[in-house]
């Protein structure tokens, strides 16, 4: 099965330079381009589209409401990949909270679009260190007193409250099973119930969950 991709972004030649790279790919099938939020809404309704590549900026509406619009009607299914100019954008925040399932540069390699594509396509966030780096200075202005721990939190085991932390600091599958000694598939199937637990999409928002409510924080290491 192809990864259907909707092409979000107000300049023609962004869109037509991503669509060559993408078109290239057996596996991945453009059906559509947008340059504005409002043609996205209405695109996704009727391209069915896996995923979203969404421009931040843009006219009529901005890429963070369409992303909050998309995900409200259909956050189940549709993932929708940020493009940003730089990768410490000021609303880089604000689209994690819409439910963006992670970032990219708009001047990113090729090989490194089409793998991120694939990544979000197939339930994985795609986080850069340096958007890690921004939500941990974002928390580190709430003091842990004015944070609120969701109820959820309490119906996590001691060993999914361990995996919870170690993937909001960003570790892979693979790292958190050497972290924790077990196998690979012993850490899926932990992930995967601690997002059901919490009630998340993915493990981006698994990340803004732990800083929003002081499970992980600002400076804390992975071992700690």
């Amino acid at each position: 099965m192809s990864v259907r991709v909707l092409l979000v972004d107000d300049q023609a030649l962004i869109r037509a330079g991503f669509r060559m790279i993408l078109e290239a790919e057996e596996d991945i099938e453009v059906v559509g381009e947008c340059a504005d939020g409002n043609q996205a809404l209405d695109s996704a309704r009727r391209l069915s589209p896996d995923v979203v590549l969404m421009d931040i900026r843009m006219p009529e509406m901005d890429g963070i409401e369409a992303t909050r619009r998309l995900v409200e009607h259909d956050g189940d299914r549709l993932k929708v990949l940020m493009l940003t100019t730089f990768d410490l954008d000021e609303y880089v925040y604000d689209a994690l909270r819409a439910g963006a399932s992670g970032f990219l540069l708009k001047d990113v390699p090729a090989d490194q679009l089409v793998e991120g594509i694939r990544i979000v396509a197939g339930g994985e966030a795609l986080l850069a260190p340096s958007v890690t780096s921004r939500l941990i200075r974002e928390f580190s202005r709430t003091p842990p007193s004015q944070r609120e721990l969701p109820p959820s939190l309490e119906e996590l085991t001691p060993r999914e409250l361990e995996v919870f932390r170690l993937l909001a600091r960003g570790l892979s599958n693979a790292e958190i099973a050497a972290e924790l000694v077990v196998s690979e598939t012993t850490v899926k199937t932990h992930v995967a119930r601690v997002l059901m637990k919490l009630g998340v999409r993915d493990r981006v928002q698994a990340v803004v969950l732990a800083y929003e409510s002081g499970v992980v924080a600002p400076g804390e290491t992975a071992s700690e």
